[in-house]
């Protein structure tokens, strides 16, 4: 899981039944972690991204903050900031400790057909998130993967982690996509070749599987991918564009015009990368960063596969293990 990098924590909160299916979910970041993002598809809900762009002033984020609830819900991230401030964490822009702006940035899915309209999340749902984080968390339909949906099937968050030399790997994804992340005609999931050691516990059908539900047209993964090394915001940004290269991988088709597919990175500085002495000291440190990167498209697939088998389904809204409970025997 994503909390395998050190120092990073992930806490949940959502609210399902009564009409309500939406949560948020925050990932806390160590003092001094670097942040960037990608943003891909033509429907982004998102805050604070243009901050990470490598050319503007801010390096260091302290949290993400990942919601339901389309554009309403980033209002999540206001009760992220509340916390932080509660710690002194975030851009000092004053002499004494509490003199901080934290940074949050965030992103949203769009779940808002799943419990009535006006139930969406707000700041008292990103200052519980905060309050929830731990090393150990749920997968599922949990956090901002409550009402999620992946195609025809139920959605939810997933993560997933590898280690590459010295360095760790990991992924959260929250899966709530326009396209489908299975082969109906076969019932394996698109990114099922990316899995390690038996870790998504299933045995692929290999049938057909027949889906009740309805795809709909507005959604968007969004997530995160963590690693303990010391990168500049450019170079942190390649994580994240590597990593929508995993969720091209796990859903088909990826980057729609109706999805607002963002990925953050974040690197905690945590490890040097190599780099050799003489002339040829950038091809070794871009070599190293290359085997992160391609870790990070590998971890954010399996994150993804994570997200749909470990959700639970709704009504009108089946999930995985509806379809195929084969797989889980």
């Amino acid at each position: 899981m994503i909390t395998e990098v050190p120092g990073v924590l992930v806490g949940h909160h959502d609210r399902i039944g009564e009409g309500w299916a939406t949560g948020t979910t925050v990932v806390l970041a160590p003092p001094g972690t670097t942040g960037a993002v990608d943003q891909r598809g033509g429907a982004p809900g998102t805050r604070e991204t243009n901050l990470l762009e490598p050319e503007n002033l801010v390096r260091h984020v302290d949290a993400v903050c990942l919601s339901g609830g389309s554009a309403y819900g980033l209002a999540a991230a206001d009760g992220v900031m509340r916390w932080l401030a509660g710690q002194d964490r975030g851009f000092q822009v004053g002499a004494e400790p509490h003199e901080v702006v934290p940074i949050v940035p965030g992103a949203v899915i769009f779940d808002l057909p799943r419990g009535d309209w006006g139930n969406r999340p707000d700041s008292s749902f990103g200052y519980a998130a905060c309050e929830a984080a731990d090393v150990s968390f749920d997968q599922g339909s949990v956090g901002a993967g409550a009402g999620a949906m992946v195609g025809s099937l139920k959605g939810g968050v997933g993560s997933a982690s590898e280690r590459v030399g010295d360095f760790v790997v990991g992924a959260l994804a929250v899966v709530n996509a326009r396209g489908e992340a299975v082969d109906f005609e076969s019932g394996r999931a698109f990114a099922a070749d990316h899995e390690v050691g038996g870790e998504f516990g299933v045995r692929w059908p290999d049938r057909a599987g027949s889906v009740p539900g309805q795809p709909v047209d507005l959604n968007t993964t969004i997530g995160v991918v963590a690693v303990d090394a010391d990168l500049s915001k450019a170079e942190c940004r390649r994580l994240a564009v590597a990593a929508q290269d995993g969720l091209a991988r796990a859903v088909r088709p990826a980057h729609s015009m109706f999805d607002g597919d963002t990925v953050f990175s974040l690197a905690t500085g945590a490890r040097e990368l190599p780099s050799a002495a003489g002339p040829f000291a950038v091809t070794t440190r871009a070599a190293a960063l290359d085997e992160l990167c391609a870790a990070a498209a590998r971890v954010f697939a399996r994150a993804c596969v994570h997200g749909l088998l470990s959700a639970q389904g709704v009504a009108g809204v089946p999930s995985y293990r509806d379809v195929w409970p084969e797989a889980f025997a």
